[in-house]
């Protein structure tokens, strides 16, 4: 394979895996919407699920370590830095 065809198939896998990234960001972006929109209804209705791994982030939160508690939430739950946040403040 002569070097601009490589360089051909290269242009197009990297726009390729670009297209698939900003596909996963949507729909990383979705979800955050969805689930913010759950924690509305279930506040709403009062309904509250305990999660043991979230009593970390909660006893955190009560001794002012705002910011370690939010680690501690991405390491659970996987959430990127803003929703992580996000949800932090929600139950703080």
């Amino acid at each position: 394979m002569d070097m601009p065809s490589l360089l051909a198939v290269l242009a197009l896998l990297m726009a390729g895996f670009a297209g698939v990234e900003a596909r996963i960001k949507r729909t990383d972006r979705r979800m955050a919407r969805v689930e913010r929109k759950l924690d509305l209804v279930l506040d709403h209705l009062g309904l509250h699920q305990a999660d043991p791994d979230l009593e970390r982030v909660a006893a955190l939160l009560r001794d002012g370590r705002r910011i370690q508690a939010v680690k501690v939430y991405r390491e659970i739950t996987g959430a990127g830095l803003k929703e992580a946040k996000e949800a932090v403040e929600r139950m703080g």
